[in-house]
């Protein structure tokens, strides 16, 4: 495992749980709007091992219940399904976020039972993924297949989007929407320049806009919520 980051304790990641964040590096993706890209392109020479993780979680049994691990694309990892089966094992649940690109990596860790909350993003309408993951003729197919088969799983899981001004329009968000429609939790985040960008030009949209995405969104998905807003 290649481990680039490590977040002590959050509140946040990991939906009703109090839990720490393990980061992973490298991603097959190069959103241009990526707020980790030293976890992507130009990773430093910070890690951590996987003992000073689990001592970590030991000493932690009363305190956290549970681990969300992301990244980078923590899929891209060969031995992911091992360090995943390890938490478990020491009584955390475990939360995985991915950009749905490995859908046989993903279906092996549901069928294990590894992955008790999985959050996938969806980074836009199917005719712009290529460009707003930074790969010129990307094959949208993998990502089509985790769609279905978080929905049919029966683990619990969202859809989420980050927005920016750049690559995402009213009409992205509703072809977007209709593509997902039916999905329980479906979140809507604005883009922040985190100063770690693969394209520092990228933008974020004002309030009005986020507004007028999530109403587009709901006519599919009347779930739908922005988050960090």
């Amino acid at each position: 495992m290649i481990i680039k980051g490590f977040q002590k304790l959050t509140l946040l990641d990991f939906p009703g749980r109090m839990a720490c964040t393990v980061f992973t590096g490298g991603c097959n993706f190069r959103c241009p709007f990526c707020h980790n890209a030293l976890l992507v392109t130009e990773m430093d020479d910070v890690e951590y091992t996987e003992e000073e993780i689990f001592s970590y979680l030991e000493k932690r049994r009363n305190v956290l219940d549970g681990v969300a691990v992301t990244g980078g694309e923590p899929l891209l990892q060969k031995d992911i399904e091992r360090f995943l089966y390890e938490i478990k094992e020491k009584g955390f649940a475990v939360k995985l976020d991915t950009n749905g690109s490995y859908p046989g990596k993903l279906a092996d860790i549901l069928e294990m039972g590894l992955a008790d909350y999985v959050a996938m993003d969806i980074k836009n309408s199917r005719a712009r993924y290529g460009e707003t993951v930074g790969i010129k003729n990307f094959d949208i197919k993998p990502v089509e297949e985790s769609v279905e088969l978080l929905r049919s799983s029966g683990v619990d899981y969202e859809f989420r989007t980050t927005l920016t001004k750049d690559f995402h329009t009213p009409q992205d968000m509703q072809e977007l929407a209709e593509w997902i429609k039916g999905t329980p939790k479906y979140f809507l985040q604005n883009f922040v320049d985190s100063g770690n960008l693969i394209d520092a030009s990228c933008k974020g949209l004002s309030k009005a806009e986020m507004n007028e995405m999530l109403e587009i969104a709901r006519l599919y998905l009347p779930s739908a919520e922005l988050r960090g807003i």
